[in-house]
């Protein structure tokens, strides 16, 4: 495989909107609902729990299946770790929904754990802490995000994995501007509410 084929499949297979397909097949459009994000938090909030699981482990396979197709590639590490976030800009930006995507967290997540397991595994520590604690989604997969960054950065994984990872925290970041806005104001819905338009 080439490098341009690796990073376009990658994207494409991180653009199958998987959030959308799995609350589309229960009858419910989830860019018009709840805060109309195409992601499992919505879905789960919009469509139900069971639905939401599902589509947050289809979203983290995509990420997992175009960083494995990367690494078997033989065309190293760098190009393995432009291919995890060629997956997370598709699933944010997909072709197939008017580039209207999610935030790009459980792509994220299923993206480096071939990359980088033990730093997505600190992740997933502090993303269930922070949620616990806090009951904020948001908060916690931005922090997530970051301590994946800085987990892979001090744990040794490949300047080319922890750069990548460092990308994907700060697309993530931004994705989530507007939460950033409601937290600072304390509107942010917290998990088991239903969300604010625009979440």
């Amino acid at each position: 495989m080439t490098f341009a084929l690796v990073l376009a499949a990658s994207y494409l297979l991180g653009s199958i909107p998987f959030s959308y397909l799995v609350a589309r097949q229960r009858g419910v459009d989830v860019r018009t609902v709840g805060s109309g994000n195409v992601g499992a938090t919505n879905v789960m909030r919009s469509v139900g729990k069971g639905a939401g699981l599902v589509a947050f482990v289809l979203d983290a396979a995509k990420g997992a299946v175009a960083a494995l197709i990367a690494q078997r590639s033989g065309l190293g590490i760098a190009v393995a770790s432009l291919a995890a976030v060629s997956a997370i800009v598709g699933h944010m930006y997909p072709v197939w929904l008017g580039f209207k995507g999610g935030k790009g967290v459980a792509t994220g997540a299923g993206a480096f754990l071939p990359l980088a397991p033990l730093a997505t595994a600190v992740a997933l520590v502090v993303f269930v802490a922070t949620l616990a604690v806090t009951r904020y989604v948001s908060l916690g997969s931005m922090l997530g995000a970051v301590s994946l960054a800085v987990a892979a950065a001090l744990g040794g994984a490949p300047p080319p994995v922890w750069a990548a990872a460092a990308s994907m925290a700060l697309l993530i970041v931004w994705k989530h501007r507007a939460n950033i806005q409601r937290l600072a104001a304390g509107t942010e819905s917290r998990i088991g509410r239903r969300a604010p338009a625009g979440g």
